[in-house]
């Protein structure tokens, strides 16, 4: 309740700008721009940290994009999460095309295929926020811009589809005040994708999702949990009938979010009825041992450190 009454509430009563301050607006003209028009970059932290994907960042975590970003992180300025998935949505596309992936007709409709290879959707694979954090919110804020990205991309003629699978296996300190090193190892095997939740990344191209990177240890680590995925037990390609234990969204939070009601209506209806879609294998995502790989990563805003330096 509290999810639906704030996005009422912002639509109806807008306050303020949630970068500048501006009265009586979600986000002023001036802020949208800074957050939705600069030329989406790849972004490298420094150091680097092992297994990290290709990272595609919208814009820079300073300013007025820093200050929207956590007036709907932490105030709870549910509506900006439209203009941040549309930012979103653009570092999803850049990254798409970067590892190879072009825009495709067929029999089977519209999506993104390799080259020579099938047609598929593109999964958007949030990183999850702790479950104390997403209570005290009351929110998911990266999942809710991963939605809001989706349903961008599904605009623009891209289907997408949100998959909320990775969860948190062990509590975590607040990363607030540690420094690179400290913070990979305070991730270091602490996410894993929720049982369900593994035949669904052979659906598509996976893209990890965030709303901001500084260090990139989360998604190092979320990269990390996805690949390792890959080696479970899978249902055999031709099966039928309920997927066992087909809790995969609420294995996350332990707890139904207006996130979750929300994915489960946006695309996730073919796995909780078991009903298969015609084969369609991406070749780039999935090989033919079944291994599930990251095409990109893709986020909101990063450090400014981290476009600065360009080692192409």
């Amino acid at each position: 309740m509290r999810g639906w009454w704030q996005d009422l509430t912002d639509l109806v009563l807008p306050g303020e700008c949630g970068g500048c301050g501006v009265p009586r607006t979600v986000l002023c003209a001036r802020c949208r721009a800074v957050l939705c028009g600069a030329a989406v970059h790849r972004v490298r932290p420094v150091p680097e940290p092992p297994g990290l994907p290709v990272v595609l960042a919208a814009a820079r975590y300073a300013d007025e994009v820093r200050a929207t970003l956590l007036a709907h992180k932490e105030r709870g300025a549910l509506a900006l999460a439209g203009p941040l998935g549309v930012a979103l949505a653009g570092a999803v596309r850049a990254g798409a095309v970067r590892a190879g992936l072009r825009y495709a007709s067929g029999s089977a409709g519209a999506g993104l295929a390799w080259p020579g290879g099938a047609m598929a959707p593109v999964l958007l694979v949030p990183v999850p926020s702790g479950r104390r954090s997403v209570r005290a919110r009351g929110h998911d804020p990266a999942r809710r811009i991963a939605l809001a990205a989706a349903g961008e991309l599904r605009r623009r003629g891209v289907p997408a589809r949100v998959v909320g699978v990775l969860r948190q296996r062990r509590a975590v300190a607040d990363q607030s005040g540690l420094n690179s090193r400290q913070r990979l190892d305070n991730l270091a095997g602490a996410l894993e994708v929720a049982p369900a939740g593994v035949r669904l990344l052979a659906g598509g191209p996976v893209v990890l999702v965030d709303d901001v990177m500084t260090t990139g240890a989360s998604l190092a680590e979320a990269a990390r949990a996805v690949r390792a995925a890959s080696s479970w037990p899978r249902v055999p390609s031709g099966a039928s009938g309920p997927i066992p234990n087909a809790v995969w969204t609420s294995a996350v939070y332990g707890g139904e979010t207006w996130e979750s009601r929300e994915e489960q209506n946006v695309g996730s209806r073919r796995e909780r009825t078991g009903r298969r879609p015609a084969r369609q294998v991406n070749a780039g995502a999935v090989d033919a041992g079944g291994v599930v790989d990251v095409v990109c990563a893709a986020v909101v805003a990063a450090s400014p450190d981290s476009f600065e330096i360009n080692r192409n």
